[in-house]
């Protein structure tokens, strides 16, 4: 019996909204039929019927007949309480749906978003650094938790295990700008240290879960990755990642720089963020530019200093060197100084 009643909620679900335009069209063709001096065509009875079941009433068509009056009492007794059970039903969906965002259950269906694996403070920096740089781009994050850790407009939520590829296809990865896989917190609820290989082996299959859909699809998306131990790096061989970012090594060298040379980790700190309104940005090779020097004075002039060239870092002290025809320089400066350079570029 709990199995009828379950089956027969159901169905009331699905087929009341067509009843219920069923019910308006008949309505108004018996109302059309009862009276059709009132009512001269069947969009003014239809019109009429939506007034009165929305309780306004304008009061330019009213039934002047009995059976037309009759109509109305039980058209009033029936259709309102079947326009409260309709916009229930539509504030009951709208609430379904959101559960279902905020839950992670919901498919993601735009395209060149970033998707940002695994949630923790580093994550959330990041959801904000990407929205300063450009709040017209999409974030889907993908955790296990209940429910989104926080609320953006244009931050989107997928529970489920990243290493599963259905939950990557929820997240629409085929269509996504790139990924950023970062390593789990190292300290559990009990302060237990992890083992630094767990942690990079779990990031080692999400790439691996990446990696067989780009080669079952024949597509490129490019992947950061976090690891703990850069050691750990070689174990990815096998899988594509565009870039690491070896977190101790990193935090390492800094400290260590800052003894020989005091100040040094303010350095690592406006490189690293934006407070300082100063970023690094990709600029393409410009014809006229035959050496370095070509482009460092060129840039330097236009408020943009060269600061690499792929991950060479040296490119001030080979000035008189030409530029490769594979190239990819970085300048850094602010948003609008590289706008400005790549509007100039264009023309």
């Amino acid at each position: 019996m709990k199995k009828i009643i379950y089956y027969l909620i159901k169905l009331r679900s699905r087929i009341f909204f067509p009843f219920f335009l069923l019910y308006i069209a008949a309505a108004a063709y018996i109302a059309l039929l009862i009276e059709p001096q009132t009512f001269d065509s069947y969009l003014t009875s239809v019109y009429w019927v939506l007034t009165a079941l929305a309780t306004v009433g304008f009061g330019d068509y009213a039934p002047v007949t009995n059976a037309g009056k009759i109509f109305t009492i039980f058209l009033y007794i029936t259709g309102i309480g079947l326009v409260s059970v309709f916009i229930g039903n539509i504030l009951e969906s709208v609430y379904r749906i959101e559960k279902l965002k905020v839950g992670g259950k919901m498919k993601y269906t735009g395209e060149h978003h970033i998707i940002l694996i695994g949630w923790n403070e580093k994550s959330k920096a990041a959801v904000h650094e990407i929205i300063r740089s450009d709040q017209t781009v999409d974030i889907v994050l993908i955790d296990k938790m209940e429910k989104a850790p926080m609320m953006e407009e244009h931050l989107f939520y997928v529970r489920g295990d990243a290493a599963d590829e259905e939950t990557l296809m929820q997240a629409n990865l085929p269509d996504a700008k790139g990924v950023i896989i970062f390593a789990e917190e190292t300290l559990q609820v009990n302060g237990a240290t992890k083992d630094p290989l767990l942690v990079d082996g779990k990031t080692l299959l999400i790439a691996t879960a990446i990696t067989s859909i780009e080669e079952r699809l024949n597509i490129s998306i490019h992947i950061t990755a976090e690891v703990i131990n850069q050691k750990h790096i070689r174990l990815f061989e096998r899988v594509k990642v565009d870039e690491f970012i070896p977190t101790r090594e990193m935090i390492s060298h800094a400290a260590v720089r800052s003894l020989f040379s005091h100040g040094v980790t303010h350095i690592y700190s406006e490189l690293m963020s934006r407070q300082y309104g100063e970023s690094i940005y990709e600029i393409p090779k410009r014809a006229e530019w035959k050496t370095y020097r070509d482009a460092f004075m060129d840039l330097l002039e236009q408020g943009a200093t060269l600061v690499a060239d792929h991950t060479d870092l040296h490119v001030n002290q080979k000035l008189d060197e030409p530029i490769p025809s594979k190239t990819q320089l970085f300048v850094m400066c602010d948003k609008e100084t590289i706008a400005k350079l790549h509007s100039s570029s264009l023309r």
